[in-house]
C-alpha cells in the first residue's frame, strides 16, 4: 500500500495521500490549509496517481480548507460525518471566539458532491475496504477510517502519545472519553495510526504509551 503525505503550513496537519500503490487510484484525506491544492497534484501527478474520493474526518477548517478545490478540480465526491457536513458551509460552528470574526468575513462553500456518512458505513474505493468509525469528542461528527484492517485514519481524535482538544464549540470530553474506550481501544493492536497531527503510531503502542488510553484502563 502506497501511504504518503504533505504537511499543511497553517496548523501542521498531515493531507494523507493513499493507493494500493504508484500508478493507481487513491484517496486524498483532510487537505488543509491555506489552499494546499497545487501541492497535493503535485504529490498525486508525483506518484501516477488518480484520484477518486476526499475523506475529511472533521469539519475544522485545518482539515477541510482545500478539499473544495482538488475535489471540484478532479470531479471527486467529499465524504463527511453528517454531523459535521454543516461546518463545511459555517465552519465557525466549531471554533473559538479568536476565529469567529474573521471567518465571519469569509464565504465557504461545499465541494460540489458531498456523501453522508454515519457510524459503520462502508466505502467502495481502492477495492479496499474502508469503514467509518463516529469518533465525536473533538467534534461532534469526527470521525475515524479503517482501510483493510491495516491502517487506522484518526484525525484528531488520537495522536503519537495524545489525543484531541475537546474544549472546541461542539467539543466534549465525555463524548472522548466514550470514544476512546469504546471505538479506540478495541482495535487491533496490529493498526497503523495514520493521525491528523504529527508521527505515525500503532494501537499497540499507544495502548501501552498513551498517557489518555492507559487511564481508562487503569
Amino acid at each position: 500500500m502506497l501511504v504518503t503525505s504533505f504537511v499543511a503550513p497553517m496548523f501542521a496537519t498531515n493531507c494523507w495521500v493513499i493507493a494500493a500503490g504508484p500508478g493507481q487510484e487513491c484517496i486524498i484525506v483532510d487537505p488543509g490549509m491555506p489552499d494546499i491544492s497545487h501541492e497535493i497534484e503535485a504529490l498525486i501527478s508525483e506518484h501516477g496517481l488518480k484520484p477518486v474520493a476526499a475523506l475529511i474526518t472533521h469539519g475544522h477548517l485545518d482539515h477541510t480548507f482545500s478539499v473544495k478545490p482538488l475535489a471540484d478540480g478532479y470531479g471527486i465526491s467529499s465524504y463527511i460525518h453528517t454531523e459535521d457536513r454543516d461546518l463545511l458551509l459555517k465552519p465557525q460552528g466549531a471554533h473559538g471566539a479568536e476565529f469567529i470574526q474573521t471567518l465571519d468575513a469569509m464565504k465557504f462553500e461545499e465541494p460540489n458532491e458531498v456523501k453522508n456518512l454515519r457510524h459503520g458505513d462502508e466505502i467502495d474505493l481502492l477495492d479496499m475496504k474502508i469503514t467509518a468509525i463516529h469518533a465525536p469528542g473533538h467534534t461532534r461528527g469526527s470521525t475515524m477510517f479503517t482501510i483493510n484492517d491495516e491502517l487506522l485514519i484518526t484525525g484528531d481524535v488520537l495522536f503519537a502519545g495524545s489525543i484531541g482538544r475537546t474544549d472546541l464549540p461542539s467539543g466534549s470530553h465525555e463524548a472522548m472519553q466514550k470514544t476512546l474506550k469504546t471505538r479506540v481501544l478495541p482495535l487491533n493492536d496490529g493498526l497503523r495510526v495514520l493521525p491528523g497531527h504529527g508521527p505515525e503510531t500503532t494501537i499497540k503502542f499507544e495502548r501501552k504509551n498513551n498517557p489518555y488510553l492507559k487511564e481508562l484502563q487503569a
